[in-house]
């Protein structure tokens, strides 16, 4: 199979993106891996990393590295993404998935969809858009801690295995973000080591289950999946505009437009490579 040249900067923009998904409040590393065009494939490497070891590892390493890019880039800005830019820094990013949501929705449809698959889609993100919603008071601020670290791995590995589900919202909730931000710009290992074990052990235990689902139900996960975009597209749309000038609405729909092209090519230029890949 040949590769264009391109590919492998593709992927590491992707992955950049990916990794801003783990740290950025509202947003989910799994469904923008899941918008990419890259959550499937993702999922069956973690459940068999030996199967295929090489290819994949190959296909997947600049992946990786635009992650861990994406996810130390914004560890120095989080402090600006915490105000009222990060209000404006959103919109890049609903624009980002709704420019793959055509994409998305083929992706889910690929098998054929029923009536029943798109029932489960509505279920599903309502469902989802509730707990979102109405999550919040069920969290009460934790003590950074060896613990807390590990369950913020844990996290983390979740927002990884279920598209929709952020991460960051969740480690806001339980006042552990901005130690974990810190942490992964200092270096810190007391932060790093319990975080990546967290996230490890997540992986190894359900990649399997969500591999398994995909093999006996892979329409009715995908349109779960699409459901669960949705209502998480919905939870990071800001409501707080205090402060806002002309100048800074100007600039999220600016953002807007660039995130939604931006979704709107990767998704075109995903599907073309599937197509001229097919052919060769």
């Amino acid at each position: 199979m040949q590769k264009r040249p391109g590919d492998t900067i593709f992927r590491a923009v992707k992955g950049a993106l990916i990794g801003s998904g783990f740290i950025l409040p509202g947003i989910s590393g799994g469904a923008l891996a899941a918008v990419f065009g890259l959550y499937e494939r993702m999922i069956l490497f973690m459940a068999n990393p030996f199967k295929n070891f090489k290819s994949n590892f190959l296909f997947f390493l600049p992946v990786g590295i635009g992650a861990l890019i994406g996810i130390f880039l914004l560890s120095f800005v989080i402090s600006f993404m915490l105000g009222e830019v990060e209000n404006v820094a959103r919109w890049f990013f609903i624009g980002a998935i709704l420019g793959t949501v055509p994409t998305l929705w083929q992706e889910a449809g690929k098998h054929g969809r029923s009536k029943f698959d798109l029932g489960i889609m509505v279920v599903t993100g309502v469902l989802m858009l509730l707990f979102l919603w109405f999550g919040q008071p069920l969290f009460s601020t934790m003590t950074p801690s060896t613990g807390a670290w590990l369950l913020s791995g844990g996290l983390i590995g979740l927002g990884l295995l279920v598209p929709g589900l952020s991460p960051s919202n969740f480690l806001i909730y339980l006042g552990l973000y901005k130690g974990m931000s810190d942490g992964i710009k200092t270096g810190d290992l007391s932060v790093l080591v319990p975080l990546i074990i967290g996230l490890l052990v997540i992986v190894l235990v359900f990649a399997k289950v969500m591999a398994y689902v995909f093999k006996v139900a892979y329409a009715k996960l995908f349109h779960a999946i699409f459901g669960i975009v949705m209502a998480s597209t919905v939870m990071i749309v800001p409501l707080d505009y205090t402060g806002f000038t002309i100048w800074h609405y100007l600039f999220a729909i600016a953002l807007l437009v660039l995130g939604t092209w931006l979704g709107w090519w990767m998704g075109r230029l995903e599907q073309t490579v599937k197509v001229t890949n097919s052919l060769e």
